[in-house]
């Protein structure tokens, strides 16, 4: 099952795809508030109006999640090329809802950096309350999975010891455009899919790895956070960016107005965002 959030004649829908270009509308705004009904699967299955896709506008497929909750440092790729040790438990930080955009809208590249970098994620989606969750129980609380882009602004992350100032500026994370349910992606509900990751920045592939990588499964990562708080459907939590990105490299690269991101699951989608300067 794939699901999308899209703007209709200046208003927001939740979707469920058809294929062919056309999806059977929900009675939700968003994902997010359609993964709040107990009864969300049957929902989409019962659903009948259908709406075309060809002129719609894809927004974040869930618009403003609860928690947005970011892993740092969880590619063992990423890690040796950053220079440190691998990780005993999750390097864990926020991003605000502010900072989504759709998978197809601008990336504004803020006046305050010229250090923004890409970074290539595979975003959890959770679908059920959960707190204290076992693996088992952790990996059934994940409704799905969607494409998500962590454009960091190097410089401002590394004023101090703490990443929020270089994660969260408005307008420059994609996510969608479509949330493909877990057991699409994870049918033996193991809560670790195994999912080619690809980023490109004006066609040239800069970063290339497989969601196998991964330090810290996405049942790993729920169980570990709800430790800390409990999870909610629709929170968000983007799982780590494999190696490639632009800091680690000799000369350093970021991006510049006029660069086109794209960055690709296998099995899940594709973000394609043109990055701006803010005016």
């Amino acid at each position: 099952m794939r699901l999308a959030t899209i703007s209709v004649d200046g208003r927001s829908l939740a979707v469920c795809d058809n294929g062919n270009g056309r999806a059977r509308a929900l009675p939700a705004p968003d994902v997010g508030a359609l993964l709040r009904a107990e009864d969300w699967r049957a929902i989409c299955v019962e659903a009948e109006n259908e709406v075309d896709l060809t002129a719609a506008e894809f927004l974040p497929v869930v618009p403003q999640p609860e928690k947005i909750i970011c892993v740092g440092l969880n590619y063992r790729g990423h890690i040796v090329e950053m220079g440190r040790d691998l990780p005993t438990h999750p390097t864990l930080f926020a991003k605000f809802s502010r900072a989504f955009i759709g998978a197809n809208a601008p990336i504004i590249l803020p006046r305050e950096s010229d250090r923004m970098d890409w970074e290539a994620e595979l975003a959890i989606v959770v679908g059920r309350e959960v707190r204290h969750a076992s693996p088992e129980e952790a990996a059934g609380a994940i409704a799905g999975y969607s494409v998500l882009n962590d454009v960091t602004a190097r410089d401002w992350q590394r004023r101090t010891e703490q990443w929020l100032q270089g994660k969260t500026w408005e307008a420059t994370t994609p996510l969608g455009p479509w949330l493909v349910t877990a057991d699409e992606v994870d049918p033996e509900g193991a809560g670790r899919p195994d999912l080619a990751v690809r980023c490109e920045v004006d066609g040239e592939i800069v970063q290339q790895a497989n969601t196998s990588d991964l330090v810290f499964g996405p049942a790993e990562l729920v169980a570990y956070i709800s430790t800390i708080i409990t999870l909610v459907p629709g929170d968000v939590i983007a799982s780590g960016t494999p190696d490639g990105v632009g800091a680690a490299r000799t000369p350093p690269r970021f991006l510049r107005p006029g660069n086109v991101v794209t960055t690709t699951i296998d099995g899940i989608g594709r973000c394609h965002n043109r990055c701006e300067a803010e005016r």
